[in-house]
């Protein structure tokens, strides 16, 4: 194995270690809907059951539709991802570890999904008026930070007027 391939295959199971051992502490220490504020109101700590995907979409759909677009769909797309990380040797630092983050997050949640039927989230952030998140977990929180490695990289790796070639 290259160091390449151990650094995606170590921050994937890195990210998933952190997200389940979080979650065993929330499901042994946090009461099932209580709040705890850990900073004021601006980061509280639940203990919420979601049965839908990101802020409980499709939570009330039928089990075949929840079975094909929460469970079947997601192992789907993070086997592409996977594929794709681990074979594309062009992907530049910033966009492996961007994808690791997000592969290692998905398959964090859709185990707790398989396992449990649901995803169990705890973080939620309120900065008064509009700014707001839904309740959410460590592995929502490493896809995000995946995303946004993956959206910084597309940008600084754009090519810029003066480096394309005319003819």
């Amino acid at each position: 194995m290259n160091l390449r391939t151990l650094l995606i295959f170590s921050l994937v199971v890195f990210n998933i270690g952190l997200d389940q051992y979080s979650k065993v502490l929330v499901r042994e220490k946090v009461v099932p809907g209580s709040r705890t504020e850990l900073v004021g109101k601006q980061l509280q700590l639940m203990n919420v059951e979601n049965t839908g995907a990101f802020l409980s979409l499709g939570s009330d759909s039928n089990p075949t539709v929840k079975l094909i677009f929460l469970l079947i769909v997601p192992v789907i797309v993070l086997g592409v991802v996977l594929y794709y990380v681990l074979t594309n040797k062009s992907l530049d630092r910033m966009s492996v570890i961007g994808l690791s983050c997000v592969a290692g997050g998905g398959i964090a949640n859709i185990y707790d999904r398989f396992m449990y039927g649901s995803v169990t989230d705890f973080l939620y952030m309120d900065f008064g008026g509009m700014l707001k998140t839904g309740v959410f977990n460590s592995a929502d929180l490493s896809v995000t930070t995946g995303m946004i490695l993956l959206l910084l990289a597309s940008f600084i790796n754009r090519p810029t007027k003066n480096s394309e070639v005319s003819n």
